[in-house]
C-alpha cells in the first residue's frame, strides 16, 4: 500500500487529522532541505509536501513565490529534489512525500522517465498544479504504474459534477483550495469550506486536504474540524525566508517552533 493512503487511513481508523507541511526544496539553500524535512517530522507532520521550484509558479501567492525564486537561485532543480527524496529515504521511509509542481519541468525529464525516477527516489504522491485533470491522462497513467498517487486540486469554484469527474481520476486524497486566489492570500471562510467538504464527501470516498490560508493553529484547528487534514505552507516557507541567513540547524529549529503548535491544536480534535 502507498505511503499516503497507509498513513491517511490509519489516522483516519484512529478518528485522528493529517498535518501536511509545504516547503520549497532547495529553499533558502539546498543544504537546509533535508534537516528541514526531518525537521518537519520531529514536529508532528503525517506528510510533507516539497515545492518543485519553478519560474513561473501561477499558484502561489508571494511568499511562496519568493521560495521558488530563492530555491532556483540557489540551482534547485526537479531532479536535485528527487535526489533529496533519496537522502530523505536513507532514514525515514515512513512519512509520506509529495511532489508539488508544475508540469514543464515533468513534461521536459518525460512521463515515463519521471514517474520511474519518483517512484526509485521514494516519491508518494505527484500534484501538478497546472496541468487539469481532463489533460492529466498521460502522466496519471505513468503515475499508476509506478505506484505512486495522483493528488488534484478542487477549488471553491468547481462544479459538483467537474470535482466528482476529478475525484475519480485522484488517488491518495484530494486537495481542496479553500480561499479564490494565490496561496497565503485572503479571508478564510470556516463554514463555507465545511459546507463545501460535506458536498465533495457525498461525491469520493477520498481523504479530503485543506490548504491555502491555514496561518497559524487556531485556523488548523478550525479546518480539522471538517478535513481529513490541514496543509501549512506559506507559515514555513516564511520562516525559510526570514532565516535565510541562518545555518541548517537553526533554520530546522525554527520550524519545529512553528510546527508543533499546529500539531497540538490538530490533536486537540481527537
Amino acid at each position: 500500500m502507498n505511503r499516503i493512503t497507509e498513513s491517511l487511513s490509519r489516522l483516519r481508523a484512529q478518528g485522528r487529522k493529517a498535518l501536511v507541511t509545504y516547503i520549497v526544496s532547495g529553499d533558502p539553500y539546498p543544504e537546509a532541505s533535508l534537516p528541514a524535512m526531518h525537521a518537519l517530522v520531529a514536529a508532528g507532520a503525517d506528510i510533507i509536501e516539497l515545492g518543485v521550484p519553478f519560474s513561473d509558479p501561477m499558484a502561489e501567492g508571494p511568499v511562496i513565490q519568493r521560495g521558488h525564486e530563492r530555491a532556483l537561485a540557489a540551482g534547485t532543480s526537479l531532479r536535485s529534489t528527487l535526489a533529496l527524496v533519496s537522502a530523505f529515504r536513507e532514514s525515514n521511509r515512513d512519512t509520506p512525500v509529495v511532489l508539488m509542481g508544475y508540469a514543464n519541468p515533468i513534461e521536459r525529464m518525460g512521463y515515463r522517465a519521471f514517474a520511474e525516477a519518483a517512484a526509485g527516489a521514494g516519491v508518494d504522491g505527484v500534484l501538478t498544479v497546472d496541468l487539469p485533470a481532463e489533460e492529466a491522462q498521460g502522466l496519471n497513467s505513468e503515475l499508476k504504474a509506478a505506484g505512486i498517487e495522483t493528488i488534484f486540486l478542487l477549488a471553491p469554484t468547481t462544479a459538483p459534477a467537474r470535482a466528482e469527474r476529478i475525484a475519480a481520476m485522484a488517488s491518495g486524497f484530494l486537495y481542496y483550495v479553500s480561499l479564490k486566489g494565490v496561496t497565503g492570500a485572503g479571508h478564510l471562510d470556516v463554514d463555507a469550506v465545511k459546507a463545501k467538504l460535506a458536498m465533495l464527501r457525498e461525491l469520493t470516498d477520498l481523504p479530503l486536504c485543506v490548504g491555502f490560508g491555514i496561518k497559524d493553529a487556531a485556523s488548523a484547528k478550525a479546518i480539522a474540524a471538517s478535513a481529513d487534514g490541514a496543509v501549512v505552507g506559506s507559515l514555513l516557507v516564511d520562516h525559510m525566508g526570514a532565516a535565510a541567513a541562518a545555518d541548517s540547524e537553526a533554520i530546522a529549529a525554527g520550524l519545529v517552533q512553528r510546527v508543533a503548535p499546529i500539531r497540538a491544536a490538530i490533536n486537540e480534535m481527537n
